[in-house]
């Protein structure tokens, strides 16, 4: 591995944990998670996408093994018409497996990915600028991102915001990092998800989750509409 292959280093970071169950959907925490994600993404887009959700043509910049496409097609997306790319291999694999047929999929680094200028209308990233810790890479992606969208779509953006002392293969990217990663994009942008650790220490207390997910300090994700005119 070159000094600068992120992409590389991303690998490597990633095959030295394991989040075991930690992520599966049945946890409580995570379904909670999801449902106040999904909700801000529903109301983004009904306020935002230029045509119906089915008409849409979406690229996922680090799909992982498919949930986020599940959910858009769940949401009425066509799966024709959905794209998703991911550098692991494994990963690949699985979401190959869950997805139906006519998602297309693009293995490898995503500044590689061969599409056209304005060749989507909405390019989705989720937690993969948090695993950027390459300043100039974050930049070239982003650019790249930004390069694929058509006028009247957007980058759609879930990541969150603030460091985790436990972590060091992750950082926060705050929303000042955001807009400057897409100085043209006109912002929409909504705070969610309780902070994880919290999220689990709770989760077995009636009430509790949704009560500390009201106090707004403690939501440590966004999800961004960064459109595009």
């Amino acid at each position: 591995m070159s000094a600068h292959d992120e992409p590389g280093a991303v690998a490597e970071r990633y095959a030295r944990r394991s989040a075991g169950d930690r992520y599966h959907p049945l946890q409580p925490a995570v379904w909670r998670e999801r449902q106040g994600r999904q909700r801000a993404l529903i109301d983004l887009l009904t306020r935002h996408a230029p045509r119906a959700v089915g008409e849409l043509k979406v690229l996922e910049v680090g799909c992982g093994a498919g949930d986020n496409l599940l959910e858009l097609i769940g949401l009425g997306f066509d799966p024709a018409l959905l794209v998703g790319n991911e550098l692991l291999p494994e990963r690949v694999e699985t979401a190959r497996r869950r997805l139906p047929a006519a998602v297309a999929l693009h293995p490898g680094d995503g500044l590689a990915l061969p599409f056209e200028p304005a060749s989507f209308d909405i390019v989705y990233q989720s937690t993969v600028f948090s695993s950027l810790l390459d300043d100039a890479f974050q930049q070239r992606l982003a650019e790249r991102m930004w390069h694929w969208v058509r006028p009247g779509g957007a980058v759609l953006w879930y990541d969150f915001t603030w460091n985790n002392p436990r972590n060091r293969d992750v950082r926060g990217v705050d929303m000042a990092q955001v807009r400057a990663l897409f100085p043209q994009a006109k912002v929409d942008a909504r705070r969610v998800t309780l902070a994880p650790p919290l999220a689990r220490a709770f989760a077995g207390w009636p009430g509790v989750p949704a009560v500390l997910g009201a106090v707004p300090w403690l939501r440590t994700h966004r999800v961004v509409w960064l459109g595009k005119g």
